[in-house]
């Protein structure tokens, strides 16, 4: 009898044991990293040449981390709303102090800067060396040769905001040509094909100046404002439901020249896709950085 009392204990012991290991290991797996569903992240951009690349070797970054991607392309607003409302993870395609500022201004309470992942980024009107004027005050004495026109990109782009402003400190006689990206491209690269003047919504890093020899106007009045970063944003929330995605992108940090290398492999036929992994396979020491 006492012998089958003593077993009895034994195997309640035995089982408060191993549900306090499982606990123990339970605890363990949810503080030492994230697990299943949680592996995943979103990642929100705007589809300009420079954010097409970064966004594309940080999802690669995040693929070799082992999780799961989502890519969302958006217009800038909409992205810093979508932030704001816990509906994507992150951006990388913050330009900042000037180019987003209404955006930051508007929604900044609600997003967390992470910090900065380019630095040395610039914005402005763009002509072919061969123009021959050197400031944004001289266009309007060659308005003809531009045909009263700038080349802009997608609208509600901040720096599409900025150049409406350019046209009246300026007092110019231009008109602002909503695009896309890629619309701009295409027109510079006519213009320059046949030797034409032609003034556009121009920043750096850009696989543009690359390609060809162009110049910023300079800007007297600082409308562009000076050297620009680019910024990572996160939802508010996301360092405490996902520490090793957010840690990942405190560390993401790269050069103009490492931007401009990838969009340059895209403009010259490659996919995103392809570009980012060219990159990321040639600079793993780099990505291993940013990983661990």
């Amino acid at each position: 009898m006492v012998e089958v009392k003593l077993k009895n204990i034994l195997i309640v012991l035995a089982i408060c044991i191993a549900l306090t290991g499982g606990l123990l290991v339970s605890g363990c797996t949810e503080q030492g990293g994230e697990t299943g569903e949680e592996k995943q992240v979103s990642i929100g951009y705007v589809t300009w040449d420079s954010e097409i690349a970064s966004t594309n070797v940080l999802k690669q970054v995040f693929e070799q981390a082992g999780y799961t991607v989502e890519l969302t392309a958006v217009d800038v607003g909409p992205l810093y709303q979508a932030l704001a409302d816990g509906k994507i993870d992150c951006t990388i395609s913050s330009w900042l102090p000037a180019t987003h500022k209404v955006y930051l201004d508007k929604y900044g309470d609600d997003i967390v800067l992470v910090g900065k992942n380019l630095e040395g980024a610039k914005i402005g009107l763009v002509v072919p060396s061969y123009v021959t004027i050197d400031s944004i005050a001289d266009l309007n004495s060659e308005k003809e040769k531009f045909d009263s026109k700038i080349i802009g990109i997608e609208p509600g782009a901040g720096i599409m905001g900025l150049t409406e402003k350019a046209i009246e400190e300026y007092d110019l006689d231009f008109s602002l040509i909503s695009s896309s990206s890629a619309g701009m491209a295409a027109e510079l690269r006519s213009a320059v094909g046949d030797g034409d003047w032609i003034v556009v919504t121009g920043w750096t890093p850009h696989w543009k100046f690359a390609r060809w020899d162009l110049k910023y106007l300079e800007d007297p009045k600082g409308v562009y404002g000076g050297e620009e970063y680019i910024g990572t944003l996160a939802r508010t929330g996301l360092e405490t439901d996902k520490p090793e995605a957010y840690e990942i992108l405190t560390r993401f940090y790269w050069t103009p020249e490492d931007m401009e290398s990838v969009m340059l492999a895209i403009e010259e036929g490659k996919t995103p896709e392809e570009a980012a992994k060219e990159w990321v396979d040639a600079n793993q020491e780099t990505v291993a950085g940013w990983i661990s």
